[in-house]
């Protein structure tokens, strides 16, 4: 697991690499994506397994949301900065809580509207810290918060979808989704500018079998093995290494605002993963005094 969120916190670094726009990397990144699962899926034995109608179309309708999605968290990288983009994009437990009080009849308490609380001053405080530097002169900062938010919606539908596959095989509905990726995008691809140069071509490739193939191998390998509350608390590996990838690579240094409202949403949302308290209720006195 803490593979598969290292991975996952280096997506970012590969966007830029590429030097493509989002809508041609999110194509390119389902094209070998699909080559990718397509492999593991057949290795698995997975590719005799039949789907019913009902999983077929609901896996389609979950690839819709994830590929908006990418295009989307893709799109902010450029406008707010990796860092900054995937802190944000950590809001998806909340979205996904209030779908689950919408959709599925599921209560909300009071613990959890105080994370969502936090979570929400944590976005607030990174709106409102728009570094004066040189890297966000020609960027629309408001519009990389605002795409980071869509992309955690977004993803928080296709986690409402796949809560309905269950007993599915996750690889399986990925190549699902991946394929619906390759129809949604071909006729908005790039094809009279396509990627130029090793790099370009590397980042592409990396992103599909890498960041799509071998990531699941990893992940849902480790979710096999791990008990629930760790998988949770691996997952915030993929915030933290993303920060660190941006500052390493770019020379994005979050001000101390910026690092602040992530820390505020990274913390909240551990806090709604793992069930944890904010007020300790007090103990019942004793009936003899």
């Amino acid at each position: 697991m803490t593979a598969a969120m290292t991975i996952l916190g280096t997506i970012g670094l590969f966007v830029i690499l590429s030097g493509q726009d989002p809508i041609d990397v999110v194509f390119w990144r389902c094209a070998f994506g699909t080559v990718a699962l397509l492999l593991i899926c057949a290795a698995q034995g997975l590719l005799r397994r039949q789907m019913t109608w009902r999983q077929l179309g609901l896996a389609a309708l979950g690839g819709i949301a994830i590929v908006v999605n990418w295009a989307m968290l893709f799109s902010a990288y450029s406008e707010a900065s990796i860092g900054v983009a995937t802190a944000v994009y950590n809001v998806q437990p909340f979205i996904l809580v209030g779908f689950g009080v919408l959709f599925l009849g599921e209560r909300i308490t009071l613990t959890k509207i105080g994370w969502l609380a936090i979570a929400f001053t944590g976005v607030l405080l990174i709106i409102q810290a728009k570094p004066g530097s040189i890297e966000y002169a020609n960027t629309d900062y408001a519009l990389g918060i605002a795409l980071a938010l869509g992309a955690a919606f977004f993803w928080a539908v296709a986690a409402l979808l796949t809560k309905k596959l269950t007993g599915t095989p996750p690889q399986l509905i990925a190549l699902v989704q991946v394929c619906v990726g390759i129809l949604m995008l071909a006729p908005f691809v790039s094809w009279s500018a396509l990627p130029s140069g090793a790099t370009a071509w590397g980042a592409l490739v990396t992103l599909g079998a890498v960041h799509t193939g071998i990531m699941y191998i990893l992940m849902y390998g480790a979710v096999q093995k791990l008990p629930t509350y760790l998988q949770g608390a691996f997952s915030f590996i993929y915030p933290v290494v993303a920060i660190f990838v941006d500052y390493a690579a770019f020379g994005h240094r979050l001000q101390p605002t910026q690092l602040l409202g992530a820390a505020a949403i990274i913390l909240a949302a551990m806090g709604m993963t793992f069930g944890w308290r904010l007020i300790r209720p007090g103990k019942p006195a004793n009936a003899s005094q």
